[in-house]
């Protein structure tokens, strides 16, 4: 089902130019995109591909009006891209499916467990007992939420995740382990979204709290007792071991290790594989990786790093001397 300009404009605002009458059958990327398709741009640097585009229409922002119009129909917006992710929104909702049942048959829902009668759950969830899940929250297939744990309205759970399996708690004792049983749980706020196969412990004796609007990318391990504040987004594959307490409005690369125990400031930006030994107290941008080379060269770079403090010293001594 096409979407007509004037449609997408009057639900979203924005400043048109154009045939409103013209039908939209799809969203593409601007390099492909064809005269039947809604395209936009976000960096000034891809000018050259909004003056060779085929797309209907683009979403620009002010500063791009000009070389826009020259090239056919536009919609003008403050933050093209935001926009977009609200056409995204739009057209996902006009070509939406009839909804099946809220609560999938093959879903185990405890009879303690509470759960939002427009909440929707999956083909083999589970939910424990006296779990809550919130007002518009949805778990896809095979999401398991542990005893206790909540969830806040309007969250996305996709295929597979883990809410509240016990934390990684062990004692040493003669020569073994002792479990420590983990009697938190998990606490997640409003407007979260966890890619598939994330997992988020429960707490040893507090929860484990993510804080309203996260965005959590698949693969991705919560040790028990974290904090991660609101609006903050965290790239498939990173491991956050327990206890760390993780800021609002952060952007955490994929890949990236956050050891245990650390404070990670608000609107901190860690890049993609990067290693967290300490905590960041300051906004801004850390990276910490040690860059790829062929093995031998590598395995020599690292033994003359493993020297610098003696190189050091030495050097302190040498400066004294003169």
């Amino acid at each position: 089902m096409a979407l007509q300009l004037g449609e997408i404009v009057a639900a979203l605002g924005g400043e048109f130019h154009g045939d409103s009458a013209l039908a939209i059958e799809g969203l593409a990327p601007l390099e492909s995109a064809q005269p039947s398709q809604l395209a936009f741009l976000s960096n000034p640097r891809y000018r050259p591909q909004l003056e060779a585009s085929r797309a209907g229409c683009v979403i620009v922002a002010p500063a791009m009006r000009e070389p826009a119009l020259a090239r056919g129909a536009c919609i003008v917006a403050d933050d093209p891209y935001a926009y977009f992710a609200r056409v995204t929104q739009l057209w996902k909702r006009a070509h939406a499916r009839p909804a099946g049942p809220a609560i999938h048959p093959s879903a185990v829902i405890d009879p303690e467990a509470v759960v939002a009668p427009d909440a929707r759950i999956g083909p083999h969830c589970v939910v424990e007992r006296g779990a809550r899940i919130g007002a518009g929250t949805v778990l896809k297939a095979r999401v398991y939420v542990a005893e206790g744990c909540v969830i806040g309205a309007r969250c996305i759970l996709h295929a597979g995740v883990v809410i509240g399996a016990d934390g990684f708690g062990f004692a040493p004792s003669q020569g073994g382990y002792e479990k420590i049983e983990q009697l938190g749980a998990v606490r997640i706020g409003d407007d979260v979204e966890i890619g598939a196969n994330t997992c988020i412990d429960r707490g040893a004796l507090a929860d484990t709290v993510i804080e309203d609007g996260v965005k959590l990318d698949n693969l991705i391990q919560v040790g028990h007792n974290c904090r991660i504040g609101r609006n903050t987004v965290v790239s498939g594959c990173t491991g956050i071991a327990g206890s760390a307490n993780i800021g609002a409005h952060c952007m955490i690369g994929g890949a990236a290790m956050i050891l245990g125990h650390l404070t990670i400031a608000d609107k901190v930006n860690i890049s993609a594989g990067s290693f967290v030994a300490r905590s960041i107290l300051k906004p801004g941008l850390y990276t910490g990786i040690f860059p790829i080379d062929d093995n031998a060269s590598w395995e020599k770079n690292a033994a003359t790093l493993k020297q610098l403090h003696t190189l050091r010293d030495r050097i302190k001594a040498l400066e004294k001397k003169t």
